[in-house]
């Protein structure tokens, strides 16, 4: 890890919305990967849900999946912090929107 926090369940969230996006597209991660000019182990990774991806390679994979990079975050939303306390992510349950 390079010293960022992760937020797990964001993280997971993310992962099972690109899956499901890459498996409607009927790409292989190698093939996403290629289209995206990433190495297949990043798709990988990011489908796991042990890695978030920076917003130029968010916008690389909605794009080559032909979806909004929403499409890629439903679910998954940040709760604003109060003062003096840290923000945090909220991830629900209902299956993402096609996007």
């Amino acid at each position: 890890m390079d010293g960022r926090r992760r937020d797990g369940a964001a993280a997971e969230q993310l992962g099972r919305n690109l899956f499901m996006a890459r498996r409607r597209a009927g790409y292989s991660q190698e093939e996403l990967a290629a289209r995206c000019s990433l190495h297949y182990a990043e798709i990988g990774f990011v489908e796991r849900g042990q890695r978030l991806p920076r917003a130029d390679t968010l916008v690389k994979l909605a794009s080559a999946l032909g979806i909004g990079a929403g499409g890629l975050l439903a679910g998954i939303e940040w709760v604003v912090p109060a003062p003096g306390r840290p923000g945090s992510f909220v991830v629900s349950s209902r299956p993402p929107r096609e996007g």
